[in-house]
C-alpha cells in the first residue's frame, strides 16, 4: 500500500496547509518540464495530494488506506469486521472440497469488495491529468489583476476527430454487449458463495460505443500532445506562492472524457519600490533634518499617482505615516490596503562654509553643551 504522507514527506499528523506547501514544494521540484524532472514521481505526488489535499478523503484514506474509494462504494466499507476469527486453515478440514492452490485470494478479494478496481477503470475515456505550471507576475500586477496568454505542450484534443477517437466518416456504433452503458455485470461463484459485479464492459472499454475506424492521428485516443494557447484571468490582490486553479485546462479526457485542471504556481517579482505587508505596502521618503525639524510637505508616490503628505514639525527618523487605501485591493473583498511612509532624515555629510557657519550659531545660542532632547532627537533649541 502507497503511504501518501512518505510520498509527501509530511507527518500524519500534517496540518492541511504544511500538506499544501509541501506537494508545491515537490511538484515544483519534479515538474517533467523542468531540467532533472520527474514525471513519474510528478504523478505520484499529485496523486497523494489528490487525496491528503482533501480532508474528507484523507479521513477516508487515514481509515481504509489507499483503496478507501473502492471500501466505501461496495458495501463492504465496513472493512474486515465480519471476517474476524474466520480462520482460512479450518475452513479447509471442514469438509469443504475447495482447493487452496486454485484460488488467489488477492482476487476474490479484489472482486469481492472491489479492491483494485481503480486498476481495471484505467481505461478509455478516463478524466485527463490535472497539470501544474509556474506564472511570473510584475509587482504592478497585484493593484490591477491582469489577464495573461500561457503556451503549455500538454495533452489536447485531437483536431482531426474532435476527440471523438474514430476517423472522420467512420461509423460509431452502440456497443452489443452493454447496450451503450459502458458497464457489464459479472457474477463470479467462490467458496464464499455467489457475488455479482459491476464492471467496465470488456468489449468497449467501458465507453458504451464501439468504433469502425479509429482516428489515424490520435489512434483513437482522441487527443494529441501539443502546445495549447491559454488564458488565464488573474485577480488583483493575487499572493506570492498562492496556487490558482484553472478549471478544465489540464490534460485533456481520453475519447471526449473531461480535462483535467491547471494549477498556476503564481510568482511576484519583487518591486524596488514597494514592500509588500499583506496587503499593506511599505514605502519610504527622505526628508532633510531642517524639514524635519520644521515641519512641511513631501510628495509621495503611490500606484495611483504622486500625493502630498504633510511632514509635522519634530518627525523624527523611521517614523510611519499611513496613506488609508493607497495599499494593495483585498482578494475577493471590498476595500484595499494602506500604504505606510516610512520617514528617512538625512543629515548630510559636506556643509558649505557659511552652513557649518549658521550651526556653529544655532549651536551657541542653545548653549555651550547643546544637550540633546532625547524626546525629539534634535537640538533643543528647535
Amino acid at each position: 500500500m502507497k503511504d501518501y504522507y512518505q510520498i509527501l514527506c509530511v507527518s500524519k499528523n500534517a496540518t492541511q496547509e504544511e500538506i499544501k506547501k509541501a506537494f508545491r514544494k515537490l511538484a515544483h521540484q519534479h515538474h517533467p518540464d523542468k531540467d532533472g524532472g520527474n514525471e513519474a514521481k510528478f504523478k505520484e505526488l499529485n496523486e497523494a495530494y489528490q487525496v491528503l489535499g482533501n480532508p474528507k478523503k484523507r479521513a477516508q484514506y487515514d481509515q481504509f488506506g489507499t483503496t478507501f474509494g473502492e471500501a466505501g462504494a461496495s458495501g463492504g466499507g465496513a472493512g474486515f469486521s465480519g471476517f474476524s476469527g474466520f480462520d482460512f486453515n479450518n475452513f479447509r478440514t471442514q469438509g469443504s472440497n475447495a482447493n487452496f492452490a486454485d484460488f488467489d485470494l488477492g482476487d476474490i478479494f479484489s472482486d469481492m469488495f472491489g479492491f483494485g478496481g481503480s486498476r481495471r477503470r484505467k481505461r478509455q475515456g478516463v478524466r485527463g491529468a490535472d497539470i501544474q505550471a509556474d506564472l511570473e507576475l510584475d509587482f504592478g500586477k497585484v493593484f490591477t489583476g491582469s489577464r495573461e496568454t500561457m503556451r503549455l505542450r500538454k495533452e489536447v484534443v485531437c483536431s482531426h476527430c474532435h476527440g471523438r477517437g474514430a476517423e472522420p466518416g467512420s461509423r460509431v456504433t452502440e456497443c452489443p454487449r452493454c447496450k451503450g452503458t459502458g458497464q457489464v455485470r459479472i457474477t463470479r461463484q467462490t467458496f464464499l458463495g455467489n457475488f455479482s459485479q459491476v464492471s467496465p464492459c470488456p468489449e468497449c472499454g467501458g465507453e458504451g460505443k464501439k468504433i469502425s475506424r479509429p482516428c489515424t492521428r490520435c489512434s483513437g485516443t482522441g487527443r494529441v500532445v501539443d502546445e495549447e494557447r491559454i488564458v488565464v484571468e488573474i485577480p488583483a490582490g493575487v499572493r506570492d506562492g498562492e496556487t490558482i486553479k484553472v478549471e478544465g485546462k489540464g490534460e485533456a479526457g481520453v475519447r471526449g472524457a473531461a480535462s483535467g485542471d491547471l494549477y498556476l504556481n503564481i510568482h511576484i517579482k519583487p518591486s524596488s519600490y514597494f514592500e509588500r505587508q499583506r496587503d499593506d505596502v511599505l514605502t519610504a521618503v527622505n526628508i532633510s533634518f531642517t524639514r524635519a525639524a520644521l515641519g512641511g510637505e513631501v510628495r509621495v508616490k503611490t500606484y495611483d499617482g504622486a500625493v502630498k503628505l504633510k511632514i509635522p514639525a519634530g518627525t523624527q527618523s523611521g517614523k510611519i505615516f499611513k496613506l488609508s487605501e493607497k495599499g494593495i485591493p483585498h482578494l475577493g473583498g471590498r476595500g484595499r490596503g494602506d500604504q505606510l511612509v516610512k520617514v528617512n532624515v538625512i543629515v548630510p555629510r559636506h556643509l558649505s562654509r557659511r552652513e557649518r557657519a549658521l550651526l556653529k550659531e544655532l549651536e551657541n545660542e542653545g548653549g555651550e553643551t547643546a544637550n540633546v532632547d532625547k524626546d525629539k532627537g534634535f537640538w533643543n533649541f528647535f
